[in-house]
């Protein structure tokens, strides 16, 4: 019983060091970036990201989730490839559409003058898909180190190039190219150690045995897309809504604000997150997955809860110090948004357990509120009070969150 939690927190080091060098390096740019930049570029990549968020969600079919569930690495192998072909379809799919009508796409979403970057989303949801499927099965693999480099890489290749472009004058494409260019880096290291080290396993795949393991597992393309597409689209729908209704850069403060508030909490949950789902099955075989769980989240909210509050004490004259004083108001809606980000921490390296334990439709049925909860409130905002739309969308964040939160503990009680 002693040595699980250690190798738990092994593995969950490994993995928090990879992704804290990751956003040490994104934070520690921003200061630039934002010099370099203006409000209203930074307002294009939270439209860029806000897409890009929605379709990289669902860009594997949700296949990727299912790797760690199997008992057998042969069936894991079919679901890898199941999910990369399925990123190839979306993307193709995405691809055509880019080509075929982007400023009407760009005037549909509200920001016309998006059309000239549309081609960027195609690559990006490519380059997300793979590394998504590849990293879940690495962490299958329990190859949480190399895992974590990835990371490393993703931030230095990313904040690299938005750099490089912006010393060059290439605003605002340097900013959403370098992004595109995080989300697909570490792949190429990933599937280099997959074809090393599990070459075997992959020999056996065939078109019969893909088939037939999609089709066990299509619970996840026909109701987890759904969930992960309404719990994307809960978060970047509204932003969109800001671009479209707000009178400048509001949405270049909301995604600035986000970067920051988001650094710390992903630096744990992300990680926790990647080896929760690697261990879960296993402690709900052994009928330990509730103390197992609540394990977890005791040491994520001593850990979470001081930080982030400690954070949004100092956001607006921090923010205006680090990043000019033209983004003081993003510091204002960080305040907003830190009870959103504390929920969020406690819940979503946690909230596969829903899949863990079959309940697929409980998952989907939360995303949709979530979607309805968030569009909806920050439409109306927009609609009778647009100078609220930002503080809309954060205070629904940390309802829909909590909501989410007393759901996983009834979940696990019964």
């Amino acid at each position: 019983m002693k040595r699980k939690p250690t190798a738990f927190a092994k593995a969950a080091a490994k993995l928090v060091g990879g992704t804290a060098g990751a956003q040490l390096i994104t934070v520690a740019a921003l200061p630039l970036l934002t010099r370099i930049y203006s409000p209203e570029d930074f307002e294009l990549l939270a439209v860029y990201l806000a897409v890009l968020g929605m379709l990289s969600a669902i860009a594997c079919l949700r296949y990727e989730i299912a790797i760690p569930l199997p008992r057998a690495d042969d069936d894991a192998a079919d679901l890898l490839v199941a999910a990369l072909l399925s990123t190839a379809l979306v993307g193709s799919i995405t691809l055509a559409l880019a080509l075929l009508w982007p400023e009407a796409i760009a005037a549909g979403l509200g920001v016309p003058r998006f059309a000239p970057y549309l081609w960027l989303l195609p690559v990006g949801v490519v380059m997300a898909g793979l590394y998504a499927a590849l990293q879940y099965w690495a962490s299958r693999q329990r190859r949480f180190g190399l895992v974590a480099r990835s990371r490393l890489v993703q931030g230095a290749v990313g904040v690299g190039s938005q750099l490089g472009a912006g010393a060059a004058g290439l605003a605002p494409v340097g900013l959403l190219f370098g992004h595109m260019l995080y989300g697909g880096a570490g792949a190429l290291s990933l599937a280099l150690s997959a074809r090393r080290h599990d070459h075997a396993v992959f020999a056996g795949v065939s078109w019969a045995r893909i088939r037939a393991r999609a089709s066990e597992y299509r619970r996840f393309p026909l109701l987890s897309t759904i969930e992960a597409l309404a719990n994307s689209a809960a978060i970047q729908v509204p932003v969109l809504l800001i671009a479209a209704f707000t009178i400048g850069p509001e949405a270049g403060f909301v995604l600035l604000a986000s970067r920051v508030i988001g650094a710390p909490m992903q630096l744990v949950g992300s990680a926790i997150a990647q080896v929760y789902l690697a261990r879960a099955p296993e402690e709900m075989r052994a009928g330990r997955l509730r103390p197992f769980t609540f394990s977890i989240l005791r040491p994520l909210a001593l850990a979470g809860i001081p930080a982030l509050t400690l954070l949004a004490l100092i956001a607006p004259e921090g923010f205006a110090l680090a990043f000019g004083e033209e983004w003081r108001r993003a510091g204002v809606l960080l305040q907003w948004m830190t009870p959103w980000f504390i929920l969020q921490l406690l819940s979503s390296p946690v909230s596969m357990v829903l899949h863990v334990m079959g309940r697929v439709r409980t998952a989907m049925a939360l995303q949709l509120f979530g979607l309805a909860l968030r569009g909806g409130a920050v439409a109306a905002a927009g609609l009778l009070a647009p100078s609220w739309v930002a503080e809309t969308y954060a205070v629904t964040g940390a309802v829909f969150y909590g909501v989410y939160l007393v759901v996983i503990a009834r979940t696990l009680n019964k």
